[in-house]
């Protein structure tokens, strides 16, 4: 539990980084996110999520990490 609670933080801190350094950059990238379309956004979902996966399995599967 303590290292979900630990993870979720983490994410949370990530989330929220380029919105304190850069919030007019977001706000027009944000903008184009809104004017893409529903079957790129999936892609990059999927996407984002493959390579997230394949870091935790690296992570804590082989001894490349530590």
């Amino acid at each position: 539990m303590k290292l979900l609670v630990t993870l979720i933080g983490l994410i949370l801190i990530l989330e929220g980084l380029p919105y304190v350094a850069s919030p007019e950059a977001m706000q027009s990238w944000l903008k184009q996110l809104t004017e893409m379309r529903p079957e790129q956004l999936r892609f990059m979902g999927i996407l984002a999520m493959a390579i997230g996966f394949f870091l935790c399995f690296l992570a804590q599967r082989s001894g490349l990490l530590g």
